[in-house]
């Protein structure tokens, strides 16, 4: 069995059972507009009964709403350089399991689904659509991406998406935010989700003594003593470019969540989810 078949089949028996099962909809953004109540007429759609003033007036009444529409969910994948990294397995195929898990969920709750691939340009983009066909090509797109020399620009990809989305969507970012973003703009216009995607060992490396690491993106290589000091420097770092990271996030008004190559990637999402 193909990695691709692997990721789907466990994504589609998560989605369309046990996560779902127990979580109808992840995305609960409303598509209507309330105006008002009336009196329930023949014809008219059931799921709209207001039951509390139903119970109240003793016959049925239904909400009137300005416009029934779809959620417009966009995800958005960055795959440069250093995506190509995991001690188990790499942040791409992780990525691509954050993207299968939220594309069946977006075809289930019935809303449209469209995908894009970036690095310091836009790769790929799959335009809307409710065929389930389209969480396999979105994740096999991603699994057969060579990330390797890739480079990512956060601020083309926030002109572009601010350009090319006409009506009010929500986008989720999938990556690993090595770099700070200003999703100011479009987080005015659309509501704007991240997953951060990292693996343990790039937080928190081991102590490797005399070593040579290569940049997956730029090349480069790296050679030292990774001793005791080195490490925890590195460490600090890192831990210093995540507080600013969510500082960020949080200002813009950006709601995330971290998913590590070993951890659970439906647990992620759904506490990302709740209460949203």
């Amino acid at each position: 069995m193909s990695k691709l078949q692997q990721i789907l089949i466990r994504a589609k028996r998560q989605v369309f059972s046990e996560m779902i099962g127990n979580n109808p909809s992840i995305f609960q953004g409303e598509g209507y507009d309330f105006i008002e109540l009336r009196e329930y007429m023949p014809g008219d759609d059931i799921r709209h009964i207001d039951w509390n003033i139903t119970a109240k007036m003793q016959k049925p009444y239904i909400k009137i709403f300005r416009e029934e529409r779809e959620l417009n969910v966009v995800i958005v994948s960055l795959l440069n350089g250093s995506v190509h990294f995991g001690s188990k397995k790499f942040k791409q195929e992780t990525i691509a399991e954050v993207v299968a898990l939220l594309g069946f969920s977006i075809i289930k709750n019935g809303d449209l689904l469209s995908s894009y691939i970036f690095t310091d340009t836009m790769i790929k983009h799959l335009k809307p659509s409710k065929k389930i066909h389209q969480v396999q090509q979105s994740v096999d797109d991603i699994l057969n991406f060579n990330a390797i020399g890739q480079k990512i620009d956060l601020k083309a990809l926030a002109d572009t998406l601010y350009k090319r989305l006409k009506r009010k969507s929500l986008i989720l970012i999938v990556g690993d935010f090595f770099e700070i973003p200003n999703f100011a703009l479009l987080a005015r216009k659309h509501e704007v989700l991240a997953i951060i995607v990292r693996d343990l060992l790039e937080e928190k490396p081991p102590q490797m003594g005399f070593a040579s690491l290569v940049d997956p993106e730029s090349g480069a290589v790296l050679e030292g003593d990774f001793n005791a000091s080195s490490v925890e420097a590195y460490a600090k770092k890192v831990l210093s470019h995540d507080h600013e990271l969510y500082d960020t996030l949080k200002k813009h008004h950006i709601r995330f969540t971290k998913v590590y190559t070993t951890s659970s990637v439906s647990v992620a999402l759904k506490r990302l989810f709740e209460g949203r």
